[in-house]
């Protein structure tokens, strides 16, 4: 069943590139205590995402977190390096926290999937943003397929 407002989030593990390489962190570790502005893209370097879901959380990170947001965080399912990369090349570094999903593992535990296939991308997770409370769902907006609309940075900050 697909995650919903009031949900909380099951326990997976992403990865996360530092200095000293890719380092794993717990889901129930990250969103423990604090409120997260979660979004997610369906890989990283592709066009929508790189062009305007990202650099709009990278440019709305400081009025988000005005608002009462603790940290800023994108996943994909991408490994550690790719996401890493992409971070820099963005310029996300200060402002957005970028999460590896390499697996899916946290989109399929959150029934947010996305066949990509026919692609050549495989299984990534769908084009959502959540507002995350202590492990527990605030908000959630899921995109419809081929939309670029309720998951933006500019959407999630009115929802603040």
């Amino acid at each position: 069943m697909t995650i919903g407002i009031g949900d909380s989030l099951p326990e997976t593990t992403f990865v996360k590139m530092t200095a000293e390489g890719p380092e794993k962190i717990g889901s129930k570790e990250f969103f423990a205590g604090r409120r997260v502005a979660l979004f997610s893209v369906p890989g990283a370097f592709t066009p929508t995402c790189s062009a305007k879901h990202l650099p709009g959380f990278i440019d709305k990170a400081d009025a988000i977190k005005a608002k009462g947001v603790d940290e800023i965080a994108c996943t994909a399912v991408n490994d550690a390096f790719v996401m890493g990369a992409w971070s820099k090349q963005a310029g996300a570094e200060s402002k957005v926290t970028l999460l590896a999903d390499g697996n899916g593992d946290f989109v399929k535990a959150i029934d947010l999937t996305l066949d990509a296939s026919a692609h050549g991308m495989g299984v990534r997770g769908k084009r959502f943003s959540m507002l995350v409370k202590d492990g527990v769902v605030e908000q959630l907006n899921v995109e419809a397929p081929g939309e670029f609309r309720v998951s933006s940075a500019d959407y999630l900050l009115g929802q603040l």
